[in-house]
Parts: structure tokens; sequence; C-alpha cells
């Protein structure tokens, strides 16, 4: 299996955020990185960015 390995701690490619922010970036009202940078979404791994696919 192609990938990242997960032995411990945080799982690789994980994205958490609340709820209010989802929908914020989800409609538009918000920016990926600025999101990330402002610590509203927690992101960990190389496949972790959804920017490609927001807003939807």
């Amino acid at each position: 299996m192609s990938g990242p390995r997960h032995t411990r701690g945080t799982p690789p490619n994980v994205v958490e955020m609340d709820p209010p922010t989802w929908l914020a970036l989800a409609t538009g009202r918000l920016d990926w990185e600025r999101a990330v940078t402002d610590g509203r979404v927690r992101v960990s791994g190389s496949r972790a960015d959804l920017s490609a696919y927001l807003p939807i």
C-alpha cells in the first residue's frame, strides 16, 4: 500500500475544524490558507491540503 504510514500520535493527513469553519470554507467566505494560518483549521500530513476542492 502506498502513502504515509501511521505508527503513533496524530495520523497523517488529518484535517480538523469546527462546523462554522467548514461552512465558511465550503461557501467561499473563508480562504483555506487564512483558515490554516489563523489556526481555525488544523492539518497534518502532505495530503491534508484541501484548497483545490474549496469552495465547493
